[in-house]
């Protein structure tokens, strides 16, 4: 057998298995995906259950998937009306993918974009869960914005006065480990419990201030201390934060919640 034979057989064989392979692979990755899409919603879920104060990772997928069978309510909300909707599946809606596309978010201005997020869907999806008598016990709102080095996808629990912090917490981010990572901290995420949002003549007030809170301030009561030797990722868990609850975010939403026209 000639070299320029053996080279061609080699490349042949080589080819042929770099498309068997490619097959197996490809289709590996299909027949993944629904796994992988069911995973990402019961990790999202397990982090709702657990910013609302109803368990934590320690619950199994059968016991999430029974809290948001029963307990758990998603609902879609109209940002730009402040009202409930069923336009579209609350359970199913991807706001994320909606604020990519134009016909169905909103280009916010540099004054707006408080959370430096570009684009602000028109519709997204709360969770509620309701009291014995059907009204709001705790409120789940998504919050997200940018950090220091990267967008903060979470969750932000109200009590039904709309004021009380019952959690918040981050999913999704990639700001730096032992700095903005501590978003993650047990001990910082606790500080946000029992947390005000709003005073009383309803002006937004709850903040993140550099270094730590002053517990005998007339302020305490609505302030969260800052990430040591992350300013900018406190800075811009304060600008979500004010983003989300003012009026380009939930704000209508909640004045319509209190004044019981949602």
């Amino acid at each position: 057998m000639s070299n320029k034979e053996s080279t061609s057989r080699t490349l042949m064989v080589a080819l042929a298995v770099s498309l068997v392979s490619s097959i197996f692979v490809a289709g590996a990755a299909v027949s993944l995906k629904p796994l992988q899409t069911e995973n990402r919603l019961l990790d999202k879920q397990r982090s709702i259950a657990s910013i609302a104060g109803m368990g934590g990772r320690e619950l199994s997928a059968a016991q999430v998937r029974q809290l948001f069978g029963t307990s758990i309510q998603a609902r879609l909300v109209n940002l730009e009306t402040g009202e409930f909707s069923d336009q579209f599946d609350a359970e199913t809606f991807d706001p994320l993918k909606a604020a990519k596309d134009p016909q169905m978010s909103a280009r916010l201005s540099k004054g707006e974009d408080l959370a430096s997020i570009k684009r602000r869907e028109r519709f997204t999806t709360v969770y509620v869960i309701e009291d014995a008598d059907g009204g709001i016990e705790t409120l789940v709102l998504p919050i997200r914005g940018y950090g220091l080095w990267s967008t903060l996808h979470g969750f932000l629990a109200v009590k039904g006065d709309l004021n009380t912090v019952v959690g918040l917490g981050f999913h999704t981010h990639a700001e730096t480990p032992g700095l903005g990572g501590e978003v993650d901290n047990p001990r910082w995420r606790g500080q946000w419990v029992g947390k005000r949002l709003f005073d009383d003549s309803g002006a937004l007030t709850v903040q993140v201030v550099k270094g730590t809170v002053d517990p005998q301030s007339v302020m305490a009561d609505y302030q969260v201390d800052g990430l040591a030797g992350a300013t900018l990722t406190s800075n811009g868990v304060n600008n979500l934060l004010h983003f989300w609850l003012g009026e380009q975010g939930f704000g209508p939403f909640l004045a319509k919640l209190r004044s019981k026209e949602a």
